[in-house]
């Protein structure tokens, strides 16, 4: 696969999750956030195991042969991020949640260095505090005193565990992720998240009602773009890219965040446009191809 389209898919993944920000207003005005997570995957599971039955995919072949492993990518990657996320939520602030995320590609780097022996080039390191200033530019809107002025709450440290979840998704994809048909195995993968979570909210005290429509569209989208589509992309680009180096996009998302909240009337400031432009160069200089000399 050329690489541009790689990093065209791992970049409509960072779009799709940016959307979720805007997406998930309406859905959590019916739903509470458990079932929210729950429904979400439970419809991106069924639309993914249609299209791999379509196919003609031998999903239970899949099932026998890996089923430990797309338990553990589920319950990492999906059951278990999307529950420490919506908790984190509650008590800690939209800005602190970015800013912990954002030192999610380098967190990813470090372990994909030490559990997948993967070599970050020094462009690549150099990118890695060049986009996560470019975040907090975002984040702040420029004003350094916002920063300072952001408290740690219980929810934080919630989110430094979703952050570690993720790092470990990514490599725990990079090593153990099954080969063969991208479309099987994140339906596999998403449908035993979508059992986890599921699970977790009928246990639990979670009240659940019939979403509205407007919320029922919401949910639709997220299910579609910022799950099945966002999660087959950023598969792609681990097993093209490596762990280390498509983390990097996760810088684009309250970036895409931003530019879809200006679009629904709420403009950027002119800070937050530059902070945007130092992501995207971060971004885009990491993966540039490096030069080689020519053979003699």
């Amino acid at each position: 696969m050329p690489l541009n389209l790689v990093y065209l898919l791992v970049g409509t993944s960072a779009f799709f999750w940016g959307a979720n920000f805007i997406l998930a207003g309406p859905v959590l005005v019916d739903l509470p956030p458990l079932w929210a997570a729950a429904l979400r995957f439970v419809l991106g599971a069924g639309v993914m195991l249609a299209i791999a039955i379509h196919q003609g995919e031998d999903l239970w072949r899949l099932t026998k042969r890996h089923a430990g492993v797309y338990l553990l990518l589920g319950l990492v990657g999906i059951a278990a991020f999307n529950l420490l996320f919506f908790n984190a939520m509650k008590t800690t602030s939209a800005d602190n949640g970015a800013l912990i995320m954002a030192t999610n590609p380098l967190l990813t780097t470090l372990l994909a260095a030490v559990l997948l022996g993967e070599q970050a080039s020094g462009r690549h390191l150099a990118a890695l505090p060049l986009a996560l200033a470019g975040v907090a530019v975002v984040i702040s809107h420029g004003d350094s005193d916002r920063l300072m002025r952001l408290q740690l709450a219980e929810g934080d440290l919630l989110m430094l565990a979703a952050n570690l979840t993720w790092a470990l998704f990514n490599v725990a994809s990079r090593r153990l992720m099954p080969q063969g048909s991208p479309v099987a195995n994140n339906a596999l993968m998403m449908a035993a998240g979508a059992a986890i979570l599921t699970a977790v909210a009928l246990a639990s005290d979670a009240h659940f009602a019939l979403p509205g429509l407007q919320a029922s569209l919401a949910l639709a989208v997220m299910a579609v773009g910022g799950s099945v589509l966002a999660y087959l992309f950023w598969g792609f680009g681990i097993q093209q890219l490596g762990a280390g180096k498509t983390s990097l996009f996760l810088n684009l998302v309250p970036v895409f965040a931003m530019l879809m909240s200006s679009a629904l009337g709420n403009l950027p400031t002119t800070a937050q446009l530059a902070g945007g432009l130092l992501v995207l160069t971060a971004v885009i200089t990491a993966m540039m191809p490096s030069r080689r000399p020519a053979a003699a």
